[in-house]
């Protein structure tokens, strides 16, 4: 049982989310969704043009939230065994060992990760889903604190490979990250006069918030969060219409569903609340269904999105009172 109340969890996360802001001027609702992701035990896709500070975010993170970082960048010959391990005949003891790949960590960036092919995205399939990955035939655990935050670049599409479906579903949410307001950018240019660099998160003041004790109890705090009946049930009426509406050709799976009950728990909390509201459904059912929907060839040559179709599926949705 956890000694901390949803409001002193309101508070750190509040705090979290300062933190974050001294490094990524202008990013507040994706800062908002990735603590959100975090707390969900959820993994994040972020799609957004070079130099918007998508892997400042996942190494400042790990300074906020006591926690091992390291990236991997995708290329077209990485290998699965470069991104989990493999043996290694040591000499000196004449047998085997086990080198760890960069997937043993806390916080992992996967970086263009649609520029490696589906057999190498794959070796993350396991780790993302169970926490554990398998090298030689045995399972290696990677403990309950483990989070990929994943990058792709939306323009340059040559030499890249579509994220495979199974993957791309284990993905709580995807993101877009954009240009800071004028002002926002900014305050970035002054923070970058008084010393502050980008490959040093820390010359901005960031102080740690979370231990990975708090980790364990916040979770158990957000388990406190009341779902009515009449919540999982607009939950389930926005999910089962992805599967029959005009102009989607695949819907999302039960795992979206269980997406959004979970983050919406987090989501109340951020909100000071130990309840969901209709509110915090609607927020969250564009980053966490966008990425689990296929459109119809002719809905994508019409130029319509994912988030058209969800706006859609929202305002035709009965809200319960």
């Amino acid at each position: 049982m956890s000694d901390l109340s949803i409001q002193d969890v309101h508070k750190i996360f509040q705090d979290v989310a300062s933190e974050l802001g001294k490094v990524l001027k202008g990013q507040d609702r994706v800062i908002e969704d990735v603590i959100i992701a975090l707390f969900s035990e959820g993994h994040v896709l972020i799609e957004g043009l070079p130099g918007l500070g998508k892997t400042l975010l996942v190494n400042s993170l790990a300074h906020v939230i006591e926690g091992r970082f390291k990236r991997i960048q995708f290329t077209p010959d990485l290998m699965p065994s470069d991104i989990i391990g493999t043996s290694v005949f040591n000499t000196e003891v004449n047998r085997f060992q086990i080198k760890k790949g960069p997937v043993f960590t806390n916080f992992l960036l996967a970086d263009e990760i649609n520029r490696t092919a589906a057999k190498t995205q794959s070796a993350l399939l396991q780790a993302m889903q169970e926490r554990k990955v398998n090298i030689d035939g045995t399972d290696y655990d990677l403990g309950d604190f483990f989070m990929v935050i994943a990058t792709q670049n939306p323009i340059e599409m040559e030499g890249t490979y579509p994220l495979p479906e199974a993957q791309i579903d284990r993905f709580l949410m995807k993101l877009f990250m954009d240009y800071p307001a004028l002002e926002d950018e900014r305050n970035l240019l002054y923070a970058y006069r008084e010393g502050f660099t980008a490959t040093d998160p820390l010359s901005a003041g960031l102080k740690m918030v979370i231990t990975q004790k708090d980790i364990v109890d916040i979770k158990e705090t957000i388990k406190s969060v009341q779902l009515d009946d009449k919540i999982i049930d607009y939950i389930l009426d926005i999910v089962t219409r992805t599967r029959n509406f005009s102009g989607i050709e695949l819907g999302c799976s039960p795992r979206g569903s269980i997406s959004l009950f979970q983050a919406s728990k987090v989501k109340a909390v951020f909100s000071s609340r130990d309840f969901v509201i209709p509110d915090d459904i609607k927020d969250l059912v564009y980053p966490i269904l966008r990425h689990r929907m296929i459109l119809e060839a002719e809905a994508e040559i019409e130029g319509n999105t994912a988030d058209d179709y969800l706006k859609q599926i929202i305002e035709d949705t009965e809200v319960p009172r």
